[in-house]
């Protein structure tokens, strides 16, 4: 079956498809634990790159065979274009990140797309084991470290505190509520969303008898105060 494929439409034609097909099932798993945490790079992108950076592995180890074949004097180098790969996946990665005043999001989801294109290299060199063996290193650390992250941070809340807030409040009056509670206060970021809005971010140094829903009741006592979020 495979000698009859070779033999229309060229040789390694049968290893070719089949590499692409592994890099497929094995990107599409990683991208669907990314798709049902609602993350911005799922199923399909995730698919994408895998499938891509096989392909390349693939034009990088067969796709010179003729030239090579014609003359002796070709040398052949089949790590030049997965360099390339890896090096110049970093762009969608950094699509994937978002930062939101002093939070930032989507490293995770950056740094699983860059594994995927490693991945679909490794398939395309035919290198099913290792692959196979990643792929699952990968999911069990995606989905059982997530929620032994969960499990360890329960309890421990967070030192950074989002606030929004009308233009014209003046920050001395949120400062003077953190010293009121003894609190120190290790950095404050305004960022302004529209001329009617502003979100505040203040980090706190970590203090476990803190009364929190005392503080956030005297904040919201300011006029201006719209809306207090915590973050994680």
């Amino acid at each position: 079956m495979t000698e009859a494929i070779d033999q229309i439409f060229g040789d390694n034609f049968s290893v070719i498809m089949l590499r692409i097909v592994i890099a497929l099932f094995l990107s599409g798993l990683i991208g669907f634990e990314r798709e049902m945490k609602n993350h911005s790079a799922g199923f399909r992108t995730h698919i994408l790159v895998g499938v891509g950076a096989c392909l390349m592995m693939l034009l990088s180890l067969f796709g010179f065979e003729s030239f090579i074949n014609s003359s002796g004097n070709i040398r052949f180098d089949p790590t030049r274009i997965p360099s390339y790969v890896i090096s110049g996946i970093g762009f969608l990665g950094a699509g994937t990140i978002m930062v939101n005043g002093m939070t930032i999001r989507g490293l995770t989801t950056a740094a699983s797309i860059w594994t995927v294109a490693g991945l679909g290299l490794v398939v395309g060199a035919g290198m099913y084991a290792v692959a196979v063996f990643t792929t699952i290193v990968i999911l069990l650390s995606l989905v059982f470290l997530n929620n032994f992250e969960k499990l360890f941070r329960k309890g421990i809340y967070s030192n950074l505190i989002e606030i929004v807030a009308l233009p014209d409040l003046k920050i001395n009056n949120i400062i003077s509520v953190f010293e009121k509670f003894e609190l120190t206060i290790k950095k404050v970021e305004i960022e302004r969303v529209d001329k009617d809005t502003r979100n505040i971010f203040i980090k706190i140094e970590q203090n476990a008898s803190l009364d929190r829903v005392a503080l956030f009741e005297e904040i919201s006592k300011i006029d201006q105060i719209k809306n207090i979020i915590e973050r994680n």
